[in-house]
């Protein structure tokens, strides 16, 4: 299983909502760059990810699961960018903000420190268990 990090604003789709569709899931549209478009293509159904509130919150609230596979993002007019669907698997039972894994010197190379504006992306297995941990997720 690999692991990954999404990004929303919460404005836009938040936790709550994510928690709201229940088993079904959710397709996770709207990537229009390159690199998260890569992601996306390279997530398996299973995978596990961090669902972060960018913009207003800058912190992981939640665990998402892949449950469909990359394929095309009707919201794309241009037919060049995909999606995923996943579901809600738990919340973080504390809240791990950008700030707290800034702090950690064993997150100093984690995408979402070195590449903050990526809207997809990879997490490691070291990375998710210190933020799990951090969270007091048991994963």
């Amino acid at each position: 299983m690999n692991h990954w990090l999404l990004k929303t604003e919460p404005s836009s789709w938040s936790w709550d909502q994510q928690v709201e569709v229940g088993e079904k899931g959710t397709f996770w549209s709207g990537v229009r760059n390159h690199a998260a478009k890569q992601n996306l293509q390279s997530m398996k159904k299973g995978d596990r990810g961090f669902f972060y509130h960018s913009g207003e919150g800058k912190e992981i609230v939640g665990v998402v699961e892949v449950i469909k596979e990359y394929y095309p993002d009707h919201t794309d007019k241009s037919g060049i960018f995909g999606m995923i669907d996943v579901k809600a698997v738990a919340p973080m039972p504390k809240a791990v903000t950008l700030q707290a894994i800034k702090a950690e010197p064993k997150l100093q190379d984690m995408a979402l420190v070195k590449f903050s504006r990526l809207s997809v992306q990879p997490v490691t297995p070291e990375e998710w268990r210190i933020v799990c941990r951090m969270g007091g997720y048991e994963a």
